[in-house]
């Protein structure tokens, strides 16, 4: 398998998986089309299987099945990853996952652990119509016993970058199932370095646990104090950056970027620290608007700051199918010209 350079999530995300496969035998990746030479339908897995014959399953058109094999090497003492090929599907694994993956610790009193991570491509903006482009991680988010994660395209300070070391960590360091979101314009999204941040400040909550799911707070160097705190996360969270650049240099409006890597539980201390300064925040998700993420952040953060909340405003995707046509997709979708929009509105 060739060692070339980490540049994409793409890439990130590949190289996590190679090194958990390669540092744990008990890591064994099975979903459906992974053997190569395709490599999954989105290439994520692509070279792993001509590594490690013997840890990548190949697997019929069953995502119940899958999800419910994986519970099953899961409580035997392996560490099952699972593809799962649109997060459409996940729908699909509901059942599995929330009554009895999640479930199986509190169960059995903890005598037990599965620890399966499930992961798959999430959201829009490809053309893939209406049962191919929805962001459904909302409807696992309330489900105790279950760890929701998005990455964020950061190089860090890990060699596999940050994307895939917030895998590698799901995979091999924690022993709680986990539903790992990638948003499929990531992919090919470049990982951010310093040289590419060199005007932004960036704050970080990572170094707590052994395992890595950080918060970020980016900001512009020497900005007057913000005005409104973004939030977001997966490839909203890249829309909102760009947002935040273009409010400070076109229309001299200055904010903090919030992004979250860990969707459920939430951690959301760096969050109020950054609103209790600004008083203002406006959330931005990818999927629909009534009972979604952003909701659960506001309600939360006005609970905690009280009065320190003046004003609430959230960013999501119209209510309703989505269409095939782009240019009816892009208006069904929030994109960056949106929270510039609704920021300037609020402030």
């Amino acid at each position: 398998m060739s060692r070339s350079p980490v540049k994409t999530v793409l890439d990130s995300l590949n190289r996590g998986l190679y090194q958990a496969l390669a540092d744990d035998p008990r890591v064994v990746l099975l979903g459906e089309d992974l053997l190569d030479p395709y490599g999954g339908a989105f290439k994520v897995s692509r070279g792993l299987s001509t590594v490690f014959p013997d840890q990548i399953l190949t697997t019929p058109i069953s995502e119940a099945g899958i999800t419910g094999i994986a519970g099953g090497m899961a409580l035997r003492g392996l560490h099952p990853v699972v593809e799962i090929m649109f997060g459409d599907f996940t729908t699909l694994i509901s059942d599995q996952v929330i009554n009895h993956i999640a479930k199986f610790h509190g169960m059995y009193h903890g005598k037990v652990t599965a620890p399966v991570v499930i992961r798959t491509p999430m959201g829009g903006r490809r053309g893939y119509g209406p049962t191919h482009s929805q962001s459904l991680e909302k409807f696992f988010l309330g489900v105790p016993g279950l760890m929701v994660l998005a990455p964020f395209n950061l190089f860090g300070d890990h060699p596999l970058g940050a994307p895939g070391r917030l895998l590698y960590d799901a995979i091999v360091k924690t022993e709680m199932p986990v539903l790992f979101v990638e948003n499929k314009l990531q992919y090919l999204l470049s990982l951010l370095k310093d040289v590419d941040l060199s005007e932004y400040e960036v704050l970080t909550d990572d170094g707590k646990d052994a395992f890595s799911s950080p918060c970020y707070l980016l900001r512009i160097k020497s900005a007057p104090k913000a005005r409104l705190v973004l939030t977001a996360y997966g490839y909203m969270a890249h829309l909102a950056l760009d947002a935040m650049h273009r409010l400070a240099y076109e229309e001299e409006i200055f904010c903090e970027l919030v992004v979250q890597t860990r969707l459920a539980p939430l951690n959301l201390e760096m969050l109020f620290e950054a609103v209790s300064r600004a008083g203002s925040l406006l959330t931005v998700e990818e999927g629909t608007f009534s009972m979604g993420w952003g909701a659960e952040v506001v309600a939360r953060t006005a609970v905690t700051l009280g009065t320190g909340l003046k004003q609430v405003g959230r960013l999501a995707a119209k209510e309703g199918v989505i269409p095939v046509a782009p240019e009816l997709e892009a208006a069904c979708l929030p994109g960056t010209d949106d929270i510039i929009a609704r920021a300037k509105e609020m402030v």
